[in-house]
């Protein structure tokens, strides 16, 4: 969290650490955590495709940082498939039970979806995905992919600062709540927090995984397993059944995509928010390249077009709050939202100088996320966000399957009328947004990368595009500097609170506050998101180039590379 008692100008506490820029030929893996990226380059290794390294990464991530995701989450896909010379999306994210709805909640008393508890629990769609994406494109049996979150699971894994914390800021949250005894029968086993390099083994989740290994990733959903999930969502007070989980789709949709100055930005369409960090690009691309600015190691040189980039922002939360929404329930308008007229009539109301200090009040979406990405020897690549949201989702976990649950359905509307009303099956709006980059008039990915950061998603990979396009960045250059993003100042409130998370480039600091920006500073820890990026290389392993891979180093990440 961003330390509120920090002197304006002075960088925060924390040193911001080296970035490490990793280059291989024949495969690379990025993640938030290094165990997850050794498992996905060991599929690799051994001849998987990237869907069989990207499911083994996600799913070591699952068990060494649930705080962030696991199987009781959604995902959201992007696949470059190198034989077809194309691209595809994968709707990994899940819907409501039907036995909920916003009236239901209201004439309960409720003016929103509690962001804990089984009212929060959407079916998760991310095991879904996994098996939809494996028949598609897996080389490798499903005993080869899950392997390594197996044995992370049964034989143990150090506990680490990053998962201690997450679990030490919740417990006090809900210990008293009778639903997450589960989560503290497994995650404070002993009534007291763990002691970094601590073993962590989670027998329960180990045999789940060994399940969808043997049975197949749908038994999740389908089978004995998924009855199971359902008694113990039931246990916990949710009103979910197994026909809701056997009921549930992944879908498979068309990828969009936006272009900044020349080079083709793509990201998955609502109910994901990737249209609105298109729409950001879409809006500063109007203001021309920041002429003068250079981008270094502490950002861009000059606090004008930051301060452009906050003000698009706060723009196109309004638009986000008006209209995201389950695509399937009420068309979301992709089309006009990127259209050259609102793209104008945005740009225009963004005053150069001055920051507007009374933007339309928005509402926060759900957050805590994940981003992987892969590509492999023949040039496959994919982007894949995976969540449960919140730090531990719901705090809802099953003791009996090892399941902990997303809280993605927190993000709901009660209000009738709203985009993104709460009704029976209805897929909530998303922060998570999956990435890649083309250069002009090739047809292979250039970057494949996204972000984990809630709200601030869309900013954070707007100002990754922006490095490396307007300010000609290296990768590791792009990727590890300051962030500087604007935010509610609460669950309902106008987008005012500016963060930075490292020490700027001289002069931005006062520049951003003469111009009206309220500025905080945030911990270099990953309060500001981690950015993970792949780069091929002069077209990478396809094209006989090479990768070039880097881990946010505000993560406990890792880019591996073969």
């Amino acid at each position: 969290m961003p330390d509120p008692g920090a002197a304006p100008g002075t960088p925060p506490p924390e040193a911001m650490a080296p970035v490490r820029l990793a280059r291989g030929a024949r495969g690379a893996v990025v993640a938030p955590h290094a165990l997850a990226t050794q498992a996905g380059l060991a599929v690799l290794a051994a001849g998987g495709h990237a869907v069989d390294a990207a499911i083994a990464t996600n799913a070591v991530l699952g068990v060494v940082m649930p705080q962030g995701c696991g199987i009781g989450g959604d995902a959201f896909w992007l696949v470059w498939d190198e034989a077809a010379g194309e691209q595809l999306a994968l709707n990994g994210s899940g819907r409501s039970p039907a036995a909920m709805s916003a009236a239901g909640l209201r004439d309960a008393g409720l003016e929103r979806v509690p962001l804990r508890g089984p009212l929060s629990i959407t079916v998760p769609g991310a095991v879904r995905s996994w098996g939809d994406a494996h028949r598609r494109w897996g080389r490798l049996t499903r005993d080869a992919v899950l392997a390594p979150a197996i044995e992370q699971a049964e034989a143990g894994f150090p506990a680490w600062d990053g998962l201690v914390d997450a679990i030490e800021r919740l417990w006090p949250e809900v210990e008293r709540e009778p639903w997450a005894a589960g989560l503290g029968h497994v995650w404070r086993p002993d009534g007291r927090a763990w002691r970094p390099g601590e073993v962590v083994r989670l027998p329960a989740l180990a045999a789940t995984l060994r399940t969808l290994a043997a049975e197949g990733f749908d038994a999740f959903y389908d089978g004995d397993l998924g009855e199971r999930i359902a008694r113990g969502l039931a246990s916990a007070g949710g009103p979910h059944t197994a026909a809701d989980l056997r009921d549930h789709r992944s879908d498979w949709v068309v990828p969009i995509s936006a272009t900044y100055r020349g080079v083709r930005v793509t990201s998955h369409p609502p109910n994901s928010s990737g249209v609105f960090a298109l729409l950001l690009l879409r809006v500063l691309e109007r203001f021309g390249p920041p002429g003068g600015a250079t981008f270094g190691g502490r950002g861009w040189s000059s606090g004008a077009w930051v301060h452009v980039m906050l003000e698009a922002a706060k723009l196109a939360y309004a638009d986000r709050d008006a209209v995201l929404g389950d695509p399937a329930a009420r068309a979301v308008p992709v089309g006009e939202l990127l259209s050259d007229a609102h793209v104008r009539a945005l740009a225009a109301r963004i005053n150069p100088r001055r920051a507007d200090p009374g933007p339309t009040p928005v509402r926060t979406l759900v957050g805590g996320t994940i981003y992987l990405a892969v590509v492999d020897a023949e040039g496959n690549a994919v982007s894949l966000i995976q969540s449960n949201a919140a730090g531990f989702g719901s705090g809802v976990l099953d003791p009996e399957t090892g399941v902990h649950f997303q809280d993605r359905g927190a993000s709901f509307s009660l209000i009738p009328g709203h985009p993104n009303l709460l009704a029976p099956g209805r897929r909530p709006a998303h922060t998570l947004l999956p990435g890649m980059l083309f250069r002009a008039a090739e047809h292979r990915p250039w970057v494949v990368a996204g972000s984990m950061g809630g709200d601030i998603q869309p900013q954070i990979h707007a100002q990754l595009v922006s490095a490396l396009v307007d300010g000609g960045a290296d990768l590791a250059t792009a990727v590890g500097a300051p962030r500087v993003t604007v935010e509610p100042d609460g669950w309902f409130a106008p987008p005012v609170r500016v963060l930075a998370d490292g020490d700027l480039a001289p002069g931005v600091d006062g520049d951003l506050r003469s111009r009206g920006h309220r500025l905080e500073r945030a911990r270099f820890d990953g309060s500001l998101g981690h950015e993970h990026a792949i780069e091929l290389v002069d077209g990478g392993p396809a094209a006989g180039g090479s990768l070039a891979a880097v881990a946010d180093p505000r993560s406990a990440g890792l880019a591996a590379v073969r």
